[in-house]
């Protein structure tokens, strides 16, 4: 299925912010480090995370793009910190992503390391530095370290690695490790985005939801794609999960069950967008629909 429109659109915008923040820096950075951190940044993907933020802004009424793509660009920062670290040898041990070497392939490990790390800093950097009031920074940042950190992501690739060659047949299980460790950081993208457009209670549980729920629509779709999809398509090595044992969807309920919880979860990220109206609402169903269909 074609990629929404949008989508490319919200990509380029935070590409361009990611470029211009990260240049105004580039002499107080050592180049090696500066160069390792660019090339993993700007390696391409669909950019789904500063998307969400930016279509639910918008969509809880926000008109000015711009004071949102500091979000967007932290949360693509901190996604990619992650996918540095999954690809190392001590973790994932990948050769390939989004079609290009990995970071300690294109340089060497411990560059990749360091690489991940200042991008991690780099997330909050970015948040602090948002045009938004205090308190709302604050929230943004504490909630990302919630969202990425030991009750988070971190804490869901502790729970992935200990469940590796467990046999784990628990489908809420595998659920619990993905809230965490896909899951968290997509709400987060998606609550950001309300916050800083100053939405209503209501507008807010509506993302809130619906970041919840791509979640894992997002997980269910990535697990069925690692097993039906080649490398190539994936742009990073397909079969990984089985090679691995790793507790996926698919690996407990078979692809079949698997796509239709994904259809599960597709419906419910529709249903949250009830209360969004617009454009954007509409750019939000769209993605949910593209995430579920994406390699048909």
């Amino acid at each position: 299925m074609q990629a929404p429109l949008f989508l490319s659109e919200h990509a380029v915008a935070t590409e361009n912010f990611c470029k211009q923040y990260i240049g105004t820096k580039q002499t107080h950075i050592p180049k090696r480090l500066y160069d390792a951190m660019l090339y993993s940044l700007l390696a391409g993907g669909k950019r789904v995370r500063p998307a969400l933020v930016l279509a639910c802004y918008q969509a809880c009424g926000g008109e000015d793009l711009e004071a949102a793509l500091p979000a967007a660009a932290s949360i693509e920062c901190m996604h990619t910190y992650s996918l540095i670290h999954d690809d190392l040898p001590c973790m994932d041990d990948d050769d390939l992503r989004r079609g290009k070497p990995t970071c300690h392939k294109q340089f060497d490990e411990e560059t990749a390391v360091l690489a991940a790390d200042a991008l991690q800093a780099l997330s909050f950097e970015m948040l602090a530095d948002l045009n938004a009031d205090a308190d709302t920074r604050i929230t943004l940042v504490k909630d990302m370290a919630l969202a990425s950190g030991c009750q988070g992501m971190v804490g869901g690739q502790m729970m992935d690695i200990e469940a590796e060659n467990q046999a784990i047949a628990d489908v809420l299980q595998v659920e619990r490790i993905h809230l965490h460790k896909t899951g968290e950081l997509l709400r987060w993208s998606c609550e950001a985005g309300a916050r800083l457009a100053d939405a209503d209670e209501t507008q807010f549980q509506a993302c809130s939801r619906f970041g919840k729920a791509v979640g894992l629509l997002f997980q269910i779709a990535d697990d069925i794609l690692d097993t039906t999809a080649s490398s190539e398509m994936l742009g990073k090595s397909a079969g990984k999960d089985e090679a691995q044992n790793k507790a996926t969807y698919v690996s407990v309920l078979g692809v079949t069950k698997a796509r239709e919880l994904a259809d599960e979860m597709c419906e419910i990220a529709l249903d949250a967008c009830g209360s969004l109206q617009g454009t954007a609402g509409k750019q939000l169903k769209d993605l949910a629909v593209y995430i579920l269909k994406r390699g048909q």
